[in-house]
């Protein structure tokens, strides 16, 4: 028997958001890039323009007697999804700080390569 699990009232803080360049990090499309057209929050996923395309049949109707099958982007879970530094060009993972206004500000975190010991 299922139980309904209570949805949380406290929206998450995501590491990316609409418009923002990303690198996809896992799954079949692993390597390429694209731009995040869409978010959504209650599932975690995002959808990024050109990635993870699907095909949707499209029922006859008197306005399309035919029918059809569409292509279109699927959403993707957002541990999956990495954003490029625009400065750099390399995906890097993100962070919040607060300015002086007290206002949280997103940035880029620094990568440290450790040396291997001699």
């Amino acid at each position: 028997m299922k139980k309904n699990k209570a949805k949380s009232k406290i929206q998450p803080k995501l590491h990316l958001k609409t418009g923002d360049n990303v690198l996809i990090i896992a799954g079949k499309e692993k390597g390429k890039k694209g731009t995040v057209l869409k978010v959504i929050v209650d599932e975690l996923r995002a959808v990024v323009s050109e990635r993870n395309m699907v095909k949707r049949h499209i029922k006859p109707s008197a306005s399309n007697p035919q029918g059809q099958i569409i292509e279109k982007e699927a959403p993707i879970h957002i541990s999956n999804l990495m954003v490029i530094d625009p400065e750099t060009g390399l995906a890097r993972r993100t962070g919040r700080k607060r300015d002086a206004n007290g206002k949280l500000q997103r940035y880029f975190k620094e990568h440290t390569s450790k040396k291997p010991k001699a």
